[in-house]
């Protein structure tokens, strides 16, 4: 099993659109792929489950992100970074087995014009600390509002021609 992860828990983010199409596509190989969502956390989370702590909602996630062989990280600009809620969902889950040795591909996204480069770059730091073998082809969306039409459905041009060249990597990754 894989996952992917909408960095955010900003409900109907774009994030979690892209999220949707990436699942999309890698799904269709057959491969065992899922979507995580951090809108799905539990709303005491920062508070329940940190520190060694576990609430019966949290314990699923913690083993869906356990059996995870590939983790897809969607990571959306906020600030000039990546969010908050993102950075402790990794500081909630065990260490090092959530992440030690695993494989992680990146797509940064943004309403601004350079796709959240400062976030993913801050993230890979994350990743290289928690020992993940991270994709060299990240992926950067600038202008995410004009990339997506209403239904969410990604537009024909160069955002999905690059998402579809890291799709295609993360298979055979």
């Amino acid at each position: 099993m894989n996952l992917i992860i909408s960095g955010t828990n900003r409900p109907n983010s774009y994030s979690e659109k892209v999220a949707n199409y990436y699942l999309s596509k890698l799904s269709e190989d057959g491969e065992g792929w899922r979507l995580l969502s951090l809108n799905e956390l539990p709303e005491s989370f920062v508070f329940s489950d940190m520190y060694g702590k576990r609430s019966s909602a949290f314990q699923g996630i913690q083993e869906m992100v356990s059996e995870a062989k590939k983790i897809v990280f969607v990571i959306p600009e906020y600030n000039g970074s990546f969010p908050g809620i993102l950075k402790a969902f990794v500081d909630a889950l065990s260490f090092p087995h959530s992440f030690h040795h695993k494989k992680a591909a990146l797509i940064g996204l943004s309403s601004g014009k350079y796709g959240n480069i400062r976030g993913v770059d801050h993230f890979t730091g994350v990743c290289n600390y928690l020992r993940m073998h991270v994709l060299p082809l990240k992926i950067h969306i600038p202008s995410i509002l004009t990339e997506i039409d209403e239904d969410g459905t990604i537009k024909e041009g160069n955002a999905r021609q690059f998402m579809d060249e890291q799709i295609k990597e993360i298979k055979e990754f």
